[in-house]
């Protein structure tokens, strides 16, 4: 297996729909077998494949279900995600922040819906479908999120808008070019 180099926000892969998967194959079952390998070292709980720099429609998951009690580790290939409405209101600041491997050391807080239902593919094509809650329902519409060409930072509003441009300019994270190595290269979250 292979650990890839996580790109950061500015990099174009992240800004735009990435593409469905078409081919079932050894390739893919390696990726994805890369990707977890990535996501273990960086001590996140998903991974979206654009994150790698690689512009297809796969993300991988590995995080408690505290709703369920259950630990879940899987993927989703060309993922189609049904959610709630999302709650009125700000979102709490400690209950409800958010973080992201490209976009490293920040966490704001962002309001997201309680229950989602993912349907999508797993590496030999066969249909999955999740549905989950809670904080792990935060997972995976985040990581569906990066598949579409979006962060978390970019559904920010109001005060942490400002705050996350504050912090933008101050990074960087403007640019094209910017990754860190997992395993390698310092947490960036301090786990």
């Amino acid at each position: 297996m292979t650990v890839h180099p996580i790109v950061v926000y500015g990099e174009p892969v992240l800004h735009r729909k990435a593409d469905p998967v078409t081919e079932f194959d050894a390739d893919l079952v390696a990726l994805v077998d890369d990707m977890f390998e990535t996501l273990k070292l960086s001590n996140g709980v998903g991974l979206a494949a654009p994150q790698i720099g690689i512009g297809k429609q796969i993300y991988v998951y590995d995080a408690d279900d505290e709703v369920a009690g259950v630990r879940r580790r899987g993927v989703f290939v060309n993922p189609v995600l049904v959610a709630n409405k999302i709650p009125d209101g700000p979102p709490d600041p400690h209950d409800e922040s958010e973080g992201c491997l490209s976009v490293p050391a920040l966490d704001f807080p962002l309001k997201r819906s309680s229950k989602v239902t993912v349907q999508g593919k797993d590496v030999a094509g066969n249909t999955v479908s999740l549905t989950v809650e809670g904080w792990f329902a935060r997972i995976m519409q985040h990581e569906f999120d990066h598949l579409q060409g979006t962060l978390y930072v970019d559904r920010l509003q109001g005060r942490w808008k400002k705050d996350w441009k504050k912090q933008q300019k101050k990074l960087g994270y403007t640019e094209p070019g910017i990754s860190w190595m997992p395993g390698e290269d310092e947490d960036p979250f301090g786990h």
